[in-house]
């Protein structure tokens, strides 16, 4: 038998694969504390909004995950993500390390990390591959993927 925490991270990505932001958002604590390497600090209901945006603008999506564990505090998980990236129409094929904390039957953070530089490479071409590494190259995805966050919060 599974730890609750592992059925609810279980819960979370089985409900991405099917592109179920509201489950996933139900997921959360009202409070949550997302990160990863594109948005930095997301807090609270912007969490939800962001997996809302990036389920409704999927295209060419598929998800995998695997190496979920949890216990009464901390869980973790791995997952991929294909997809089309809709600003090149480039595929994506992105490998994610999560790792969570929990309070209350929920999650309260959510923590994700990839190789933002890989995922330029592949996202933004070759572009991506000669300057993906550069801080203001990421800075610029970081600044365009609030932008998109923000319009799509706004539009709701």
């Amino acid at each position: 038998m599974s730890h609750p925490n592992a059925a609810l991270i279980t819960l979370f990505y089985q409900a991405f694969q099917q592109l179920d932001a509201e489950t996933m958002a139900s997921c959360y604590s009202a409070d949550v504390q997302f990160s990863d390497p594109v948005f930095t600090d997301l807090r609270g209901a912007a969490a939800g909004d962001m997996w809302r945006m990036l389920c409704a603008k999927a295209q060419g999506f598929s998800l995998t995950f695997d190496g979920v564990a949890a216990d009464d505090h901390s869980g973790r998980a791995r997952w991929v993500a294909t997809y089309t990236f809709s600003q090149t129409g480039n595929t994506v094929v992105n490998h994610i390390d999560a790792n969570f904390r929990f309070r209350d039957g929920k999650i309260c953070e959510h923590h994700d990390h990839f190789d933002l530089w890989r995922w330029a490479r592949q996202a933004l071409g070759a572009k991506g591959l000669l300057l993906g590494w550069a801080p203001f190259v990421q800075n610029a995805i970081r600044q365009q993927a609030g932008k998109g966050l923000a319009a799509f919060q706004k539009s709701r």
